[in-house]
């Protein structure tokens, strides 16, 4: 049996923050799960949920003090909470910049500096850092999206080595494809510029945006996800940094890799 632990998880209204506190639920934890609005998940009390905008650092401070005045202990943090741009370099606007950044870069930022106090003085705890196979490669017209991820795992990565002392563990959660609104409703769009229409007809088949919503999700199961991450916390032994998750993804990391390496390779000093 796997003692019973406390999950604060954002984003958990929707997609696979609420598969995630479903699993965690199932498996007899506590959670604290944050929304934005309006949400479906069911009644219990073993759950606490609390709208919070991720972007703002006192109301996630906040959010940490009620996960420890409720239930005495934060044993795991899930940064989920974040959305995608589609949008060439020069189609984004200065506020769609901003808020892209602020919510999946510095949001997850804020709950880390808020959990850490708590995890260190109860000497132990884990972080999971909801990344991409996106924040090793890129893809043209989710540039700011890749920017925010990447940065999410430069700070993750440092601050892995410098809370592992304290017994906090990190997990950068690298999935492909999840079968969620991610891509669909969720999706953001910049103003097109004409002179990038072929290149969204070649990326996407059309070079109209933004594209019809729709309700074909494809990629794994996002309760699939969720068991994936409720194993790896459960294994302590497991001391990956990152986590690649979904059958496409090692082969989407590797030919990100094999492009960086190549670049490199053109470097005679580089062997």
């Amino acid at each position: 049996m796997t003692p019973q632990q406390t999950w604060l998880i954002t984003g958990a209204g929707r997609g696979l923050g609420r598969a995630v506190t479903l699993a965690a639920l199932e498996a007899g934890h506590c959670v604290v799960a944050t929304v934005r609005g309006g949400h479906d998940l069911p009644a219990s009390d073993q759950l606490l949920v609390r709208e919070l905008d991720v972007r703002d650092r006192a109301a996630a401070f906040q959010v940490v003090e009620d996960a420890a005045a409720r239930f005495g202990r934060l044993d795991v943090v899930v940064n989920n909470a974040g959305y995608g741009l589609i949008g060439a370099a020069e189609e984004v606007s200065e506020d769609e910049a901003r808020d892209i950044l602020e919510t999946d870069l510095l949001g997850p930022l804020w709950l880390c500096q808020a959990a850490i106090p708590m995890m260190r003085d109860q000497g132990r705890g884990h972080i999971i850092q909801i990344s991409t196979v996106g924040a090793v490669g890129t893809m043209p017209t989710l540039g700011l999206y890749n920017a925010a991820k990447w940065g999410l795992e430069g700070f993750s990565e440092a601050m892995a080595a410098e809370v592992a002392p304290f017994g906090i563990r990190v997990t950068l959660a690298e999935p492909g494809a999840i079968a969620t609104d991610w891509a669909g409703k969720s999706m953001r769009f910049s103003t097109p510029v004409g002179a990038y229409d072929e290149l969204r007809k070649n990326l996407f088949g059309s070079p109209t945006l933004p594209w019809p919503a729709s309700d074909a999700n494809e990629g794994a199961p996002a309760a699939e996800v969720a068991a994936a991450l409720l194993v790896h916390v459960r294994d302590a032994d497991d001391a990956r940094l990152r986590l690649l998750i979904g059958d496409e993804a090692p082969e989407q990391v590797r030919a990100a890799l094999d492009l960086r390496l190549q670049d490199y390779g053109r470097d005679p000093r580089f062997d």
